[in-house]
């Protein structure tokens, strides 16, 4: 009888999970070792009195890359997980009290921007349609393989590779992209701010990033019953059903590497070999904690950092019928938040992220009271009084929300929980709380994250929001996919 090859994986975020899942399918003998006490990375929850919050995402795009992980392994992914799509995705809120909803259904939202804002029919018609070019050309390419497999897309003649970076709009920021499409500046700001979802600066990053509302408007953004930590539980679950070993609160100390090979991983001194080490960990750490003697590729370390987020979990005594579920209250000066952001600091006036999962599943609140998941944009840490911008954010949040949906939410809070750069590194292995590992803040950035290989250590892959594909459910699941698939 053949004897299972041993695989270790590094960390159980969304990408940890899923390469484990897909080894196990494919014949090794699996093992993961969590820093944590649980599964799921940023897919983490908590509770509090009968309010239940999702610490990190909450949107839920691409699901048949989720799907097609649970088919691979043999299961059907409706016993593990269920979907839905929401009649409205986001409602924008504005300082001078124009509300837009972003319907589902792509043609009222389109409707609601042309009515609300003046935009030409035609022309959002037109925009819609190039973004999906966009994703068509970049994801068969880049999303779905190996970074060389890009790189050998663009080899040839010089008019092969120009062409090909004009076709991903890859030449204008995408402020500058959303300024020739869009007639009003608040239909701008609704399609600028899709560069955040990648810890990314809209007036700075490629214009390849539309790819991003491509995804929610034109594919699809849906709620994931139970929260998106169910999606955490159905992997974890399907790991299990394929016999994967999880040890949690088992810290690995060092990654074993011998004559160009990593042997395994030392937990608590002792090594324990492996054929195969799969590292689920942010880069910008993994090197300089598991592998500190190994030489690290700065071209990917030194690059600028992903900004980072500063939560607010509000237990709400009441429930506000202003908002939706996903809600988006924008400042004054959207451009003026970014340069804030760039000098690591935080705006006076920050646009706030409000999610309420107790509007869809009641039983996420106590009755008549609602869980709000209260979020800004901040720089990651670089050695802030972290104390003090939260104490400040808290009380320009505050005000914010009272001045736009007309309430006094000191006297509707009962409990607060807040999460920072600081905690988001500690808990997530993220470097300085940096959401999405390296930014995409500039021209090429995105064609210049770590690819799942080290090519200098052989039996050693890198899976994650810090590496190639870049960060998000979806991403990470890709990331582990073709990870799996090339060795």
């Amino acid at each position: 009888m053949t004897k299972q090859p041993k695989a270790i994986v590094i960390g159980s975020g969304v990408a940890g999970l899923a390469a484990a899942c897909r080894l196990a399918k494919a014949g090794c003998q699996v093992q993961v070792f969590e820093g944590n006490s649980s599964y799921g990375g940023k897919l983490a929850e908590f509770k509090h009195e009968g309010f239940r919050f999702g610490k990190g995402p909450s949107l839920f795009t691409l699901p048949q890359v989720l799907d097609e992980l649970f088919i691979h392994c043999g299961e059907n992914p409706r016993d593990y997980y269920t979907y839905r799509q929401l009649p409205l995705i986001t409602k924008y809120f504005f300082p001078d009290g124009k509300q837009i909803n972003a319907y589902a259904d792509l043609e009222a939202f389109q409707e609601e921007l042309v009515e609300k804002l003046g935009e030409q029919a035609d022309r959002l018609k037109r925009f819609f349609q190039h973004i999906e070019e966009v994703y068509n050309c970049v994801s068969p390419i880049f999303l779905e393989n190996p970074l060389r497999e890009f790189y050998k897309s663009m080899q040839g003649s010089l008019w092969k590779a120009l062409k090909m970076i004009f076709k991903i709009d890859a030449f204008r920021t995408l402020d500058q992209s959303n300024s020739q499409w869009f007639q009003h500046e608040k239909s701008k700001l609704i399609f600028n701010r899709f560069a955040t979802y990648n810890g990314s600066n809209p007036y700075k990053a490629p214009a390849t990033l539309n790819v991003i509302p491509h995804l929610e408007h034109n594919l699809g953004a849906y709620y994931v019953d139970g929260g998106i930590r169910a999606l955490a539980e159905a992997l974890y679950a399907l790991a299990k059903k394929l016999k994967v070993d999880f040890q949690f609160n088992t810290l690995v100390e060092s990654i074993q590497v011998q004559d160009g090979k990593a042997k395994g991983v030392f937990v608590a001194g002792q090594l324990i070999s492996a054929e195969k080490v799969f590292c689920n960990m942010d880069i910008n750490l993994a090197y300089p904690r598991l592998l500190p003697n190994q030489k690290a590729p700065k071209i990917y370390l030194k690059q600028e950092k992903s900004s980072s987020a500063l939560v607010f979990y509000w237990s709400m005594n009441t429930q506000v019928k202003q908002i939706d579920v996903h809600n988006i209250l924008f400042s004054k000066d959207y451009k003026g938040e970014f340069e804030y952001l760039q000098n690591g600091d935080i705006s006076d006036d920050p646009t706030v992220y409000i999610y309420v999962s107790a509007k869809v599943e009641p039983k996420d609140a106590p009755e008549g009271k609602e869980n709000w998941f209260v979020m800004i944009n901040v720089p990651h840490d670089s050695g802030q009084n972290w104390a003090h911008l939260v104490a400040k954010a808290r009380l320009d949040v505050k005000a914010k929300v009272n001045a736009m949906l007309h309430i006094h939410v000191d006297e509707l809070i009962e409990h607060e929980e807040v999460l920072d750069p600081l905690r988001i590194e500690k808990e997530t292995c993220s470097i300085g709380g940096a959401l999405y590992g390296n930014s995409s803040n500039s021209l090429f950035s995105a064609f210049l994250r770590h690819p799942h290989q080290n090519k200098h250590i052989k039996n050693l892959s890198f899976v994650g929001g810090s590496v190639h594909p870049g960060g998000g459910i979806p991403l990470c699941l890709l990331s582990a996919k073709i990870a799996c698939d090339r060795i």
